[in-house]
């Protein structure tokens, strides 16, 4: 299955991409795509009901984060070697783990913000991965059972934030609008490997990303069960799992964001995303 959440920022509603491409309307089947919904009986509960039975959701809707209020979204760092070397660094022994503000989840095609003092706002393509059941010292052979499914994620990041400013990587991950996620969690049955998505990010028109998820230094069962020696995963939380090589900072010249711009990117059957990049304001919508 295909489900996203739909409508204007923060008064979305659950919904199903049909077959045919159309969105239907789960809010009379349950309230919110939120972790209480994505565990194996509530994920059968929908797979067995007949899409052309749910009312269809308004033509031409926005569409939100796929997952309603993450409780932690959970970002790691150089996970493609190609990725660490772009940025001057060696391949880690062990995944490089940080966390990304909650705040910053937006929809998949909603404004991104260059924030007041930024001088090298950067994209990244990556797959996120959705927990479905709770996971605490879990085995790598059994690490796929937890997860409910895999969206796009763009973990856009402010470098300087990140690296100039001392302390740890979350200041320069963290400001509104730096976490676009969707458009759709696409369930683990519809994913049969998430080691062979192709991965891509274009802005203005020219390609700048593209990768392969079979070239991650440690894959989405390993980071599972990694993670779960040192918290406890819950349904909802989000795992990015890391970027492919061509970033802006690895570029030469290096080669930031700026307002105007517009980002596409995408991932393996699981869709695509659009973002207009704009100058930070004093509010943002989610």
């Amino acid at each position: 299955m295909k489900l996203l959440r739909f409508g204007e920022p923060g008064a979305e509603k659950p919904g199903l991409l049909d077959a045919q491409g159309a969105v239907r309307d789960l809010s009379a089947v349950l309230p919110d795509l939120t972790g209480d919904a994505l565990g194996p009986a509530s994920l059968r509960r929908l797979a067995a009901l007949d899409p052309a039975a749910l009312p269809l959701a308004p033509e031409g809707a926005r569409v939100g984060s796929c997952v309603a209020r993450p409780g932690k979204f959970i970002c790691i760092g150089l996970n493609y070697a190609d990725h660490a070397r772009e940025t001057g660094k060696e391949p880690p022994p062990e995944p490089i783990v940080f966390m990304k503000a909650t705040s910053a989840v937006v929809g998949p095609n909603d404004d991104v913000e260059i924030p007041r003092g930024a001088a090298k706002t950067d994209w990244e393509v990556e797959l996120g991965v959705v927990i479905g059941t709770r996971a605490k010292y879990v085995g790598e052979a059994d690490a796929l059972d937890h997860v409910a499914g895999y969206c796009v994620v763009n973990d856009v990041s402010e470098r300087a934030f990140q690296s100039e400013h001392g302390g740890q990587w979350t200041k320069g991950k963290s400001h509104d609008t730096f976490g676009p996620t969707g458009p759709w969690l696409v369930t683990r049955d519809e994913i049969p490997d998430p080691q062979a998505l192709d991965l891509w990010l274009e802005v203005d028109g020219v390609r700048r990303q593209t990768g392969n998820t079979r070239t991650m230094i440690f894959g989405v069962a390993g980071l599972v069960s990694y993670l779960s020696r040192f918290m406890t995963l819950e349904p909802g939380d989000i795992i990015a799992t890391g970027t492919p090589p061509g970033v802006g900072l690895g570029l030469k010249p290096p080669v930031f964001l700026r307002a105007g711009q517009e980002m596409r990117l995408g991932i393996e059957g699981l869709g695509e995303q659009r973002q207009r990049t704009v100058a930070a304001t004093r509010e943002s919508g989610r």
